[in-house]
């Protein structure tokens, strides 16, 4: 076990970097077939692990150069029952997989003496991420991703880290699950091209809901999977923007209705981009958490930890 006191991205100062964008880098860039967008299958030979290792021991050098902190997040954003049974994995295989892939970031942490490496278990949604076709209860959505979550409770996992959520009943659920099981959660909402939820909701009123519903246990929010052109104009000085302290973004201008259907990857402007995180951290200082999501790769994230 890893003994060194950690501290999370919301109790203190330290500017920290996340990545998020290793599938579409995998895809389009590497010319590897990820089926269901999901990583996790890598895990399952050795020529997988290591590519995996190796995105995240380059992603902790960068963040080190910089004196910046680093999130790593587990390669399971869609290992989850309803996602995974298309691809052939039982719930007993599935288990293994979770667990493997806290496993494998562990030992990469291990090989780095730091305070500021934390490990996030990455969940995503139950249905697709920008339109769901169904849509569950609460109730239903915390069954549901209890399962998951709970292959994290004996892992060397820091938080858990609930990625692209489009609707907050869903959100709801996750949270009270990891209540549940005494983990600490974060929620990060996808934001459409009008700066809305995909269900229409405001960012303000879906973070109220889930906070009112769960008694405030989310430690932090988050945006990830849109542009900052798309949801710049709703950041604003009140008091619920003190629940976000992190911003996850595209590389893409483009919807996500267009990023489904593109054919080739729209990596957008990395010099750009990096400039445009920079500014959202100097117009809101409690947001710490700053990285890349779908279309980037290491050249937005040296441009953000540059700027930064």
């Amino acid at each position: 076990m890893d003994m060194i006191k950690r501290q999370l991205p919301h109790q203190t100062d330290n500017v920290f970097l996340a990545y998020v964008g290793m599938e579409t880098d995998i895809i389009f860039n590497m010319g590897i077939d990820l089926p269901g967008f999901a990583a996790y299958p890598l895990l399952e030979n050795q020529e997988g692990r290591e590519i995996i290792k190796k995105y995240h021991r380059d992603f902790i050098k960068l963040a080190q150069s910089k004196n910046l902190g680093a999130i790593l997040e587990t390669p399971t954003w869609v290992a989850n029952r309803s996602r995974a049974e298309s691809l052939g994995y039982t719930p007993d295989q599935l288990r293994l997989i979770n667990a493997d892939a806290v496993q494998v970031l562990s030992e990469v942490r291990a090989e780095f003496e730091s305070s500021t490496i934390i490990l996030s278990a990455n969940l995503g949604p139950r249905d697709d991420a920008y339109a769901p076709s169904e849509q569950m209860s609460t109730d239903e959505a915390k069954t549901y991703h209890m399962e998951q979550l709970a292959i994290f409770v004996d892992g060397e996992v820091d938080l858990v880290s609930g990625y692209t959520i489009a609707y907050t009943a869903e959100a709801t659920g996750m949270v009270l699950a990891a209540k549940a099981l005494d983990l600490p959660i974060i929620i990060s909402f996808t934001i459409e091209t009008d700066g809305r939820l995909p269900t229409g909701a405001t960012l303000e009123e879906a973070i109220s809901e889930v906070d009112e519903a769960t008694d405030g246990y989310a430690d932090y929010f988050m945006i990830n999977c849109a542009h900052p052109d798309h949801f710049t104009s709703i950041l604003k000085s009140a008091p619920w923007m003190s629940r976000i302290k992190g911003v996850v973004a595209n590389a893409s201008r483009c919807s996500h209705a267009e990023l489904d259907n593109a054919e080739d990857l729209d990596a957008g402007d990395p010099v750009e981009f990096g400039q445009q995180l920079r500014e959202i951290r100097r117009n809101f200082p409690q947001i710490n958490i700053l990285g890349g999501c779908c279309g980037t790769d290491m050249r937005h994230m040296q441009s953000i930890a540059d700027n930064l």
